[in-house]
């Protein structure tokens, strides 16, 4: 079987690597993209056997962006450091692409009702329909998605910032991709971490500020 690679873009994630990694599936190589951490992320990551990248530019589509192009499977896969999605779900996607999707990504059923607060779902749940109204039917802009890495980098995705996702979605839909979307539980992420959007409303806010640009 090949091996498939996964990048996790990475800020300061040390307390959720070593969840995240070892819950990774067999034949699932993971690249860490690190994005300037100063808990030490590099380091625990390496100690667990993934490849880590530094990503001098600040922002979330830079980091995935570069996860991307170190990438070297044909399908690649791509979610959070942050523990908040299990590892174990990435087959199910795998697997839908390689049966004809061109793209799979993850919904977020909340494990409880806490787990996603409601500033970050509730700018989700706007931008989610508005793709819905430009004939993308997904219900969520999830971190986690598996594609082919030549049809990626074919996109030619500018955003290097949180508008990443959508960017990628918008693109998809105007080049007419099957795109597959599968419920995955999410969690709460892992103690001593902080989320960059959901954790606060201004970062929500700053989020969808870079989204609705990718929407112009």
């Amino acid at each position: 079987m090949d091996v498939i690679d996964v990048v996790l873009p990475c800020l300061d994630e040390a307390a959720a690597l070593p969840e995240v990694l070892g819950a990774m599936p067999v034949g699932y190589r993971v690249i860490v993209v690190d994005n300037g951490s100063a808990d030490g992320s590099p380091d625990v990551a390496a100690a667990l056997g993934a490849e880590v990248v530094h990503e001098p530019r600040t922002g979330y589509g830079a980091a995935v962006h570069t996860g991307l192009e170190v990438a070297t499977s044909d399908l690649v896969c791509f979610m959070d450091a942050d523990a908040s999605l299990d590892p174990r779900d990435l087959p199910r996607l795998v697997d839908s692409v390689r049966a004809g999707a061109d793209l799979a990504v993850a919904r977020r059923v909340p494990a409880s009702k806490d787990v996603w607060p409601w500033h970050a779902r509730f700018g989700n749940a706007v931008l989610a329909a508005l793709l819905r109204s430009r004939g993308l039917p997904v219900r969520d802009i999830a971190p986690m998605r598996v594609a082919r890495r030549a049809d990626l980098l074919a996109l030619g995705i500018t955003d290097r910032a949180f508008g990443y996702p959508l960017e990628l979605l918008l693109r998809a839909s105007r080049n007419g991709w099957r795109v597959a979307e599968h419920d995955v539980t999410y969690r709460a992420r892992a103690a001593g971490t902080k989320s960059k959007v959901s954790g606060s409303v201004k970062g929500t806010l700053r989020a969808v500020r870079d989204m609705a640009g990718v929407l112009r």
